[in-house]
Formats: structure tokens, C-alpha cells, sequence
């Protein structure tokens, strides 16, 4: 009785992810279907950083230091949010800070002067960036280097859409990333410097809430030259081994110091 149970429990399991997988791809034709013609434009991301959820992440901190930052910056002081804007079309996507604030009185990320704009071209497989690390700044030219992402089987919707969820582990900056991917926009790319999923990342949720950063606006829309790299952009150009090099070094010193290493840098 036992071996035909687990026959008719195997049964039922392969139908159900066979009704699953159909559901999935009717949904992925049918909304291929609707943006097919349409697939450039800009999308406006929520980005909420959690402080204390930041530095509680950084595992060679002491409990002592994490409780005081957690003293100093609970509730909704340790709470930041700003916007960001993804540009792109089936082949190329151009990442940056705006100008605008989700809360009143604040103007964005604009405050900090930084230089970050992240530029993916699928087509030619490269990457141009143009980013203000350590008080110096850098135009890294390279080939792309598509993350290692496992992808999962949860689903849930986001702006309209239905997104599928991946999970990528950061050994550098000590980060799980969850991101989730629209099934019908195959196109590569996502906010900040995330992308190599089937489809665009509309979310990434960081070290368990972390930092999220979520689509919340999406507008289809002939594109000009907003995809253009910045015509004055000067700094150090350098490959993506040497950009990983300096976090690497940054990184490793301030665990020396027993210090957060992110205070400097992108988190």
C-alpha cells in the first residue's frame, strides 16, 4: 500500500507541475504577444535601504556593535529611499540614479554629486560604466560577465507582470540577492548592477530586506539618446577585475578595522 501511495503521490505531483509549467508558458506567449512591438522605454525603481538590516549582514561585526547601531538607528531613522531609472530596449540597457525623491523635502541620490551610470549592451556582449568609487572615478570598458544565478520556481506579480525569482550569492560584499524577472520582456538587464536573467529584473530583494529595490513605474516609449554613454564622462578607465580588485582590497581593510564596509561604497 505504501509503494502504491507514493506512485499516486509522484503521479500527482509531476500533473501538478505539468498544469504549472502550461499555465507559465501560456502566460509567457500571450504576454510576449503584447510586447513585442513594444519593448523600449524606462522604468522607475523604489530603492529602500535598511540600515541596521545592512550592517546586522556583515558577519564580522560583534553583536555589541550591531545592537548600538540597531539602538541608534531603529525604526525609521535607518530607513532610506530614493528612486532610480532603467532605460531599455531589446538590446541594450542604461542604468542610473534620478533626480527625483520618493519622500518630500529630499532630492534623490542627486545630494551625494556621484557618478553611476551602469550601461549593458547584450548585442555586443559588453559593458560600459562610468561609477565613483572611493573618491576616484572610473569608466570600466569590458566583455559582460553573467552572474551565476540559480533560478527558482516562485511567481508573483509586479506592475502588471508576471516575474519568476532567481537567487544569486555575493562572496564579495557578503550578499544573497532574490531577484525576480519578467517573463515577457526578454530582455537581460536590471537595476543597479544586476542582470543575465531571462528576463528584466523588475526586483531585487538584498540580504533579506537589506536593501530592495522594486519597479514601481513602467513606461513604454521611443527612445532617443537617453541610452548614450555621458558625452563628459572622464576618469580612470579599468576592466571589471580591477573594479572587483578595489572593492576586494576595501573590503578586506575594513574587516581588519572591525569597521562596516559600506560606508564608502555601493551597497
Amino acid at each position: 500500500m505504501k509503494c502504491t501511495f507514493n506512485i499516486y503521490r509522484n503521479k500527482q505531483n509531476h500533473y501538478q507541475l505539468f498544469i504549472k509549467m502550461f499555465v507559465l508558458t501560456l502566460l509567457m506567449l500571450l504576454s510576449s504577444m503584447s510586447y513585442a512591438q513594444k519593448t523600449e522605454g524606462v522604468i522607475r525603481y523604489l530603492m529602500t535601504e535598511n540600515y541596521v538590516k545592512e550592517m546586522a549582514a556583515v558577519d564580522y561585526l560583534s553583536k555589541q556593535a550591531i545592537d548600538r547601531l540597531a539602538y541608534m538607528y531603529g525604526g525609521n531613522r535607518g530607513i532610506y529611499k530614493s528612486y532610480s531609472l532603467l532605460w531599455f530596449n531589446p538590446t541594450q540597457t542604461k542604468y542610473e540614479d534620478s533626480e527625483e525623491s520618493p519622500e518630500k523635502g529630499f532630492s534623490g541620490w542627486s545630494y551625494r554629486k556621484d557618478e553611476y551610470t551602469i550601461i549593458r549592451n547584450f548585442e555586443k556582449r559588453t559593458i560600459h560604466d562610468y561609477i565613483d568609487l572611493l573618491q576616484k572615478t572610473y569608466i570600466i570598458e569590458d566583455s559582460l560577465q553573467v552572474p551565476k544565478w540559480r533560478i527558482m520556481n516562485e511567481m508573483k506579480e509586479i506592475e502588471g507582470h508576471i516575474c519568476m525569482n532567481a537567487v544569486y550569492n555575493d562572496t564579495l560584499k557578503m550578499q544573497k540577492v532574490i531577484g525576480w524577472y519578467a517573463l515577457d520582456i526578454r530582455i537581460m538587464g536590471g537595476p543597479e548592477r544586476f542582470f543575465g536573467l531571462p528576463g528584466l529584473i523588475l526586483e531585487v530583494d538584498i540580504n533579506n530586506g537589506a536593501m530592495v529595490i522594486t519597479a514601481d513605474k513602467i513606461e513604454l516609449k521611443k527612445l532617443t539618446t537617453e541610452l548614450d554613454f555621458p558625452k563628459k564622462a572622464k576618469g580612470k578607465k579599468i576592466k571589471e577585475k580591477d573594479y572587483v580588485a578595489i572593492l576586494k582590497k576595501h573590503i578586506a581593510e575594513k574587516r581588519k578595522l572591525g569597521e562596516p564596509p559600506f560606508y564608502n561604497i555601493r551597497y
